[in-house]
């Protein structure tokens, strides 16, 4: 075996080559570290390499790194429900509705949920379903109590109609109404010609349109415990109101608990 050497680590290693022991304090000098290495001969040198620190993760990477999920763990209840779907089938919508019904495990009486990808985003109708979709809606006739209450910050109607003498004192809440979808216009039928008309206007009548990015509807047709033939009903007026087949490339039904089904169009 050869002689043991000494090499000086680091930056100390640097000032040691260039200026010698003299250039090490007392201090300095016991902070070198030395590294004894067996086999090297007198007059052989050890080039030292630093490693570079590792770069910390930035803001965004962090944030990325949050987004990835976990895959979701399906509890037993839905994991037999569905069994009861053929995945790869394509149901005629009779078939579909009665088998959101079997397939609905909640205790509690779930929405019947309607999911539709459609060819292009920005699309929307005003639909007047046959039947209820559950929730009872409470619809408002713009007035000047209803113009206090919206300067108060209060809504507590599902529907606001209003005549054309009215709408320029609704103009002022725009940002406030039209988020929600409750700014009076003709598209919708709630911009009417007369008060009386109002008695016209169906309970049941929807605004259903696209997600802002995506192709993408999502609605309620009503619930479980509805008729089948109710249910089907409410999602063929849907299918009619936005094109059928020309405009709708997927369609999917749900109960609110339960496995999601495709249906023919």
């Amino acid at each position: 075996m050869g002689k043991t050497k000494t090499a000086f680590i680091g930056e100390e290693a640097e000032e040691k080559k260039l200026h010698g022991k003299k250039a090490f304090g007392p201090e300095r000098a016991k902070r070198v570290e030395r590294v004894h290495l067996a086999g090297l001969k007198g007059g052989q040198r050890i080039k030292t390499v630093e490693a570079e620190a590792l770069p910390e993760e930035t803001p965004a990477e962090k944030e990325e790194a949050k987004k990835v999920k976990a895959p979701k763990v399906r509890g037993k209840k839905y994991l037999e429900a569905k069994a009861k779907v053929k995945v790869a089938s394509l149901y005629p919508l009779e078939e579909a509705i009665k088998l959101v019904k079997e397939t609905s495990y909640s205790k509690f009486d779930g929405s019947v949920e309607l999911h539709l990808l459609v060819k292009k985003i920005g699309i929307s109708a005003n639909v007047a379903l046959p039947n209820s979709a559950g929730k009872e809606k409470k619809i408002e006739v713009a007035n000047e109590d209803t113009v206090k209450k919206l300067a108060a910050g209060k809504i507590d109607f599902d529907v606001l109609l209003a005549t054309a003498d009215m709408m320029p004192k609704l103009v002022p809440f725009a940002r406030i109404l039209g988020p929600k979808g409750l700014m009076p216009n003709p598209k919708n039928g709630t911009l009417i010609s007369d008060i009386k008309k109002a008695k016209e206007f169906s309970r049941n009548s929807v605004t259903i349109k696209t997600e802002k990015e995506a192709p993408l509807i999502h609605t309620v047709v009503g619930k479980v415990s509805q008729k089948e033939s109710e249910l089907t009903e409410n999602v063929e007026a849907i299918f009619k109101a936005f094109g059928g087949s020309k405009q709708i490339v997927k369609a999917f039904v749900k109960a609110s608990m339960g496995p999601s089904i495709k249906i023919k169009v």
